[in-house]
């Protein structure tokens, strides 16, 4: 039998753990609340008309939006459902590959989009930004892109 030691954690790591978690979950529910209250919309979607906005012709492959967005297919599909409604995104066939459909933004959506931003990024700032010092800020930049790719594998 194969015996596995665990590595566990020491108390500045074990420190350094709750406070990435505690810092990262109240971060992303501040600004979830911030959009909610302020443009009626959840950081999810917020997320996916910026992904839209960004694109060649302002659409995607639905599999390739869930990818970016790190979604699973169904919870993007259920998120374009409701963004559909909102008359922000339209679903079309994908003129490449019957199987697959294209989440495209619509003018509605992107004048969402264009209104919920300032306040979004005025709230990245105030609640990120300014409570670091420059240096600070690189050192989270070079950490996040480590971490992202190794996590990534990029």
């Amino acid at each position: 039998m194969l015996q596995v030691m665990t590595r566990w954690l020491d108390a500045d790591e074990q420190q350094t753990w709750r406070a990435f978690l505690a810092s990262s979950r109240a971060l992303m529910e501040t600004l979830d609340r911030e959009l909610q209250r302020d443009a009626g919309m959840p950081h999810a979607y917020y997320e996916i008309l910026v992904r839209l906005s960004e694109a060649p012709g302002r659409s995607m492959r639905m599999s390739d939006l869930a990818d970016a967005t790190g979604s699973s297919r169904s919870r993007l599909s259920h998120a374009a459902g409701r963004l559909e409604a909102a008359g922000w995104v339209r679903r079309e066939e994908c003129p490449s590959d019957r199987r697959g459909q294209l989440a495209v933004l619509t003018d509605d959506g992107f004048a969402a989009l264009a209104a919920a931003a300032p306040g979004h990024v005025e709230g990245v700032r105030r609640h990120l930004f300014d409570a670091l010092s420059p240096a600070q800020v690189d050192q989270l930049r070079r950490i996040s892109e480590t971490l992202a790719a190794h996590l990534t594998g990029s």
